[in-house]
């Protein structure tokens, strides 16, 4: 990552799971939320085109922001399940489909939704981070922060090997700007998804449900859309916004 910050004097990284860990790293280390499949693709598509974005913790909230706001895009599930009364899932793939980015994106997910509102509870907030954008998400932690925790959403108990890939992809570049390993788990994670396809995330229970519920086109954008959103995302209070626009840097780093 030429032109990248140097790391801070005892610079580490380290890699964890599921929504209620992020108190454990909340007093000394930056947090990084990832729910590729499919909450931080959502908030990172939403948050890319200049569209607001915002978290709400149930669908009633998100009902009540709308009416607040005086307009709104509903959109989430509950289990798997759109909640009623919403326009559509948390499909990044239709989102990009539409031209209306003066709406705001009021958004509702399992585990995602709640990783993020805690991220955001943190003083001065967290980072979003995705396939699309997880380069520069790193770019943005090089040389800021000197302990970073890399947190996957996880679903039904599992943390699913797309969010372990994105974890350790962003992991990896910053290892590779000098930061150490905080546990075995870590060092682990980002050996063995060290310059993996996105395509290797098929293997995940989470494509099996797009699959089995007709939402592949989900995993089709996912994985076509690797490394191309330049924006560092950061999630303050429960709205995800537009850090910073980075330089690029090769996906080559990843391996």
């Amino acid at each position: 990552m030429n032109g990248s910050s140097p790391s801070p004097a005892g610079a580490s990284v380290v890699i964890d799971c599921f929504p209620g860990t992020v108190g454990r790293y909340s007093d000394d280390h930056r947090i990084v939320v990832v729910d590729v499949i499919r909450a931080t693709t959502l908030a990172v598509t939403a948050t890319a085109t200049g569209r607001r974005c915002i978290v709400a913790s149930t669908p009633d909230e998100a009902i009540a922001i709308r009416e607040r706001l005086g307009a709104g895009i509903l959109a989430g599930e509950l289990g798997g399940d759109l909640p009623e009364g919403f326009d559509m899932n948390n499909s990044p793939a239709e989102l990009e489909l539409r031209t209306d980015i003066e709406v705001p994106l009021i958004m509702v997910s399992t585990s995602g939704g709640p990783l993020m509102i805690e991220a955001g509870a943190v003083a001065g907030g967290g980072d979003v981070a995705c396939f699309r954008n997880f380069t520069a998400v790193a770019r943005s932690l090089i040389g800021n922060y000197r302990k970073v925790a890399i947190i996957g959403a996880g679903s039904r108990g599992e943390f699913r090997e797309e969010d372990q890939m994105c974890c350790a992809w962003i992991g990896g570049l910053l290892m590779g700007a000098g930061y150490l390993p905080e546990t075995d788990e870590t060092r682990q994670l980002i050996e063995r998804w060290r310059g993996a396809p996105a395509s290797a995330c098929e293997i995940s229970n989470s494509v099996g449900y797009l699959r089995r519920s007709d939402q592949l086109h989900d995993f089709d954008f996912i994985v076509s859309h690797v490394d191309d959103v330049d924006t560092a995302c950061s999630v303050e209070g429960n709205e995800v916004v537009a850090e910073s626009t980075a330089p690029r840097a090769s996906t080559a780093a990843v391996g």
